[in-house]
């Protein structure tokens, strides 16, 4: 017979990746420290226009690309605040790492989003940690109603943020071909986002809601593009 002795406290140890509730929300709060102060790093290369144009922005150009740039960095800020709280929120494991997976993309948007500002000569939003805080406590919320109503919190935000990506093309600089190359990925990658969160089980969300979420994001995006 085996002797097991050497290996009890191995196997009475805990597993490194049980985490406890505190553990998730001792993550969250770096989580959120890290997104509204810190800078970022993309996986992935900035996106980068298949059009080379010389032409200069104008002072007015430059000012409104920077200040949409900022508004997609807040959304993003956002974006991260709502995939964290939504992973607490669940006790499904896969979920969570899906979760997981979408704020890594995000935080590419986040990066690229920074690196443009600052070559536009913008700025962040100071109420980053506003912004953060309040979309968290939304998408806790989402996420206590239950996973499909947790998935489907996730497909309208999503849908919302495409329409809103996508009048944000029209409104930047025709010649603005740096600016139009990353707000034209980060669209597509929430389209996946959203189908993906649809295919988990996504469930349509009443219209209330929905007026609500328009609403709020147009508080968030009117402040954030002066503040």
């Amino acid at each position: 017979m085996t002797d097991t002795t050497a290996l009890k406290p191995l196997l009475s140890a805990p597993s490194p990746l049980r985490l406890s509730p505190l553990d998730h929300l001792l993550a969250a709060v770096d989580t959120a420290l890290r997104t509204s102060l810190g800078t970022h790093s993309a996986s992935r290369l900035c996106p980068q226009p298949d059009v080379v144009d010389t032409t200069p922005l104008s002072p007015t150009e430059q000012r409104e690309a920077a200040a949409l740039m900022r508004v997609n960095h807040v959304g993003e800020v956002c974006a991260q605040a709502l995939y964290a709280s939504q992973a607490l929120g669940t006790r499904d494991p896969l979920l969570r790492a899906q979760f997981a997976e979408a704020a890594r993309e995000e935080t590419d948007h986040l990066a690229w989003t920074e690196q443009r500002l600052r070559e536009l000569g913008g700025r962040t939003s100071l109420l980053n940690p506003l912004w953060y805080a309040g979309a968290f406590g939304i998408g806790l919320i989402a996420a206590k109603a239950g996973d499909a109503i947790s998935l489907g919190f996730v497909v309208e935000t999503e849908r919302q943020v495409e329409a809103h990506l996508n009048s944000h093309l029209d409104r930047l600089a025709p010649h603005d071909h740096a600016s139009r190359a990353i707000v034209a990925q980060m669209r597509d990658d929430e389209v996946a986002h959203a189908n993906a969160a649809l295919q988990a089980g996504g469930a349509p969300l009443p219209a209330p809601v929905k007026g609500l979420m328009t609403l709020a994001a147009k508080v968030m995006t009117t402040v954030a593009h002066r503040i």
